[in-house]
C-alpha cells in the first residue's frame, strides 16, 4: 500500500492542481508523488544473467515492451479476458480498473518438462516506456507471481505443457506488460494489457474521410471526451489519446492535441482533417478451420495425417485488391484453439504443420508473409512465404495448433510495416471495431493513467 506523509514532512511541495480534485483523489496523488521521489526510477528491464539450463529459454534475450516471444518452443500465447466464470479468448486484454472480469494468460511450451515460470508486471507510459513508479506503487504484492497451473497434453502427436495463470489486480490503471520469464533467468514471452478507469465518457462518430479518393477505402472515426465530472488541468498538453483498429498494436493511431477545447461545455472535440489519421478498412478477414482432424474445415483443402505432425494444407489464395467487398463473418484478425473430436482444447488439441498458398502472377514489391493475430501483427519469420516463379505460386509452412484462425497475406513495405491492402484491397464497408483509449498525466506525477475508454462496431454485420 502506498505511505503518506504529513505536510511537514514531506519531500516535495504538494502541486496546486490537488487543491481542485476531491480529498480521496488529492490523497491517492498525494500518495503517488511521496512514494515516487522516495523509490526513485524504475530502470528498463534486461534479463541476461545467468542460464536457465532448460531448453527453449532465452537467457540473453533483452525484455522488449510489445508483445513478443523470446523462446522457440513457446508457442499459442493467449491473453484474454474472463467474464461470468466463462473465458471469452476473442476478448481484447482490455479491464477495468474494478476488474470485475480479470485477464487470464494461457501458453504451451513445446520441450518443457513441467517446470516452474515466473511472471512480473511493468507498468509503462503512453508510448510503452516503463514508467518511473516502484512497483509497490502498482501492485498489492512483491511483484514475483509463479505460475502453477500447468499440465501435459494428452495422446497428441506433438508433447507439450500447457500453462494458464490468472493476472493479479493493480491499484492504478494504465499501460502494463508480463514479463514471463523461466525461473531462475530466460526470457519466455512479453504480453501487453491495459487497465482503465471510468472517469471522462467518450464519444465515437464513424464519419467520411476527408479526401474524395480514399472515401471508398478508409474508415474515419471522429471523438468527443467529456470531463464534466473529472477535473482535467491543461487537457490540451496533458491528455494523449490512442486509436486502435481490431486492438491491433501496429497501426494504433496517437492523437496528443485535441482539436478543439471547449470548456465550457467540458468538452475536448477531435475531427480528423489528416487522411492518415483514418485507417484502411482492408477486406473480411482469410479463414481457417483445423479444429477437426477427420474433416476439412473452412479454408482447408486437404490434410494429410500419415505425417507426425498432421499436415494441414490451406485453400491456395488469390489476390482480392481489385475485387468488390464482399461480406463473410470472420473473428477480425483474431484466433482461438480447438478439437472437435476430443475438446478440451488446452491439452488435447495437436499441433499441425499448416501449408499456406498464395497464387501471384507476379512476385510483390517486398517479402510476403501470413499476417494477422497469429503472428502477433507482426511480420515474423517463421510465416515468411517463398516465391516459385515457374509455379506463379508463395508457399510457406507454420507450425499451429488446432483451431480457427483469421488471417491476411502482406507485403513488407520499405517502412518495414506490414502492407495488407496489396494483397487483400481496402473497403469503407468492411466490418471493424475500433477502440479509443484515453490517456491522462496529472501535473507533477509521473506516470500517464487511462482515465477513459470506448469501443464502437463499424458496419456490424446482421
Amino acid at each position: 500500500m502506498l505511505i503518506y506523509y504529513k505536510n511537514e514532512h514531506m519531500l516535495f511541495e504538494k502541486p496546486s492542481f490537488l487543491r481542485f480534485l476531491p480529498n480521496w483523489e488529492s490523497a491517492f496523488y498525494t500518495g503517488i508523488l511521496s512514494a515516487t521521489l522516495l523509490t526513485g526510477c524504475v530502470p528498463v528491464e534486461s534479463t541476461g544473467s545467468g542460464s536457465s539450463g532448460v531448453s527453449g529459454s532465452s537467457a540473453s534475450a533483452t525484455l522488449r515492451y510489445e508483445d513478443a516471444i523470446y523462446a522457440p518452443d513457446v508457442k499459442s500465447v493467449q491473453l484474454y479476458t474472463q467474464s461470468y466464470n466463462a473465458a471469452d479468448v476473442l476478448a481484447p486484454a482490455v479491464v477495468s480498473l474494478a476488474q470485475s472480469s480479470p485477464l487470464i494468460l494461457e501458453f504451451d511450451r513445446l520441450n518443457a518438462t513441467g517446470s516452474r515460470v515466473e511472471v512480473k508486471i511493468h507498468h509503462c507510459d503512453v508510448n510503452w516506456q516503463p514508467s518511473q513508479l516502484a512497483s509497490l506503487q502498482y501492485l498489492q504484492d512483491f511483484n514475483e507471481f509463479f505460475i502453477r497451473d500447468m499440465n501435459a497434453s494428452t495422446a497428441t502427436k506433438v508433447p507439450y505443457w500447457h500453462y494458464r495463470f490468472q493476472v493479479p489486480p493493480v491499484k492504478i490503471s494504465g499501460n502494463y506488460l508480463l514479463e514471463v520469464s523461466q525461473e531462475g533467468g530466460g526470457l519466455l514471452l512479453s504480453r501487453r494489457f491495459v487497465v482503465y478507469e471510468e472517469l471522462v465518457n467518450v464519444g465515437l462518430r464513424p464519419t467520411a474521410t476527408p479526401g474524395a479518393g480514399d472515401r471508398l477505402e478508409r474508415q474515419q472515426l471522429d471523438f468527443n471526451i467529456f470531463f464534466a465530472q473529472y477535473p482535467l488541468v491543461n487537457p490540451s498538453q496533458e491528455v494523449k489519446v490512442v486509436m486502435r483498429q481490431n486492438h491491433r498494436w501496429d497501426n494504433a493511431k496517437q492523437f496528443n492535441r485535441p482539436t478543439f477545447v471547449h470548456e465550457a461545455q467540458r468538452r475536448l472535440e477531435y475531427q480528423l482533417f489528416d487522411v492518415d489519421q483514418a485507417f484502411l478498412g482492408l477486406s473480411e478477414f482469410r479463414a481457417l478451420d483445423t479444429r477437426s482432424e477427420r474433416f476439412s474445415g473452412v479454408g482447408v483443402e486437404r490434410r494429410d495425417i500419415t505425417t507426425s505432425p498432421d499436415k494441414v494444407y490451406a485453400q491456395t489464395g488469390k489476390s482480392r485488391a481489385r475485387d468488390a467487398y464482399s461480406t463473410q463473418p470472420d473473428a477480425n484478425g483474431k484466433f482461438l484453439y480447438g478439437s472437435r473430436e476430443y475438446g478440451n482444447a488446452p491439452l488435447n488439441a495437436d499441433y499441425q504443420h499448416v501449408i499456406f498458398q498464395l497464387h501471384s502472377p507476379e512476385p510483390a514489391p517486398g517479402p510476403v508473409y501470413v499476417f494477422g493475430g497469429l503472428s502477433d501483427w507482426q511480420l515474423q519469420e517463421q510465416f515468411k512465404l517463398i516465391y516459385d516463379d515457374q509455379k506463379q505460386l508463395y508457399t510457406g509452412s507454420a507450425l499451429l495448433k488446432q483451431g480457427y484462425y483469421n488471417y491476411y497475406f502482406a507485403v513488407k513495405g520499405a517502412n518495414g510495416q506490414a502492407d495488407a491492402k496489396y494483397f487483400e484491397g481496402s473497403h469503407f464497408a468492411t466490418e471493424n471495431v475500433y477502440d479509443v483509449l484515453v490517456y491522462y498525466r496529472p501535473p507533477g506525477t509521473r506516470t500517464d493513467l487511462i482515465i477513459g475508454y470506448a469501443t464502437v462496431q463499424v458496419n456490424p454485420q446482421r
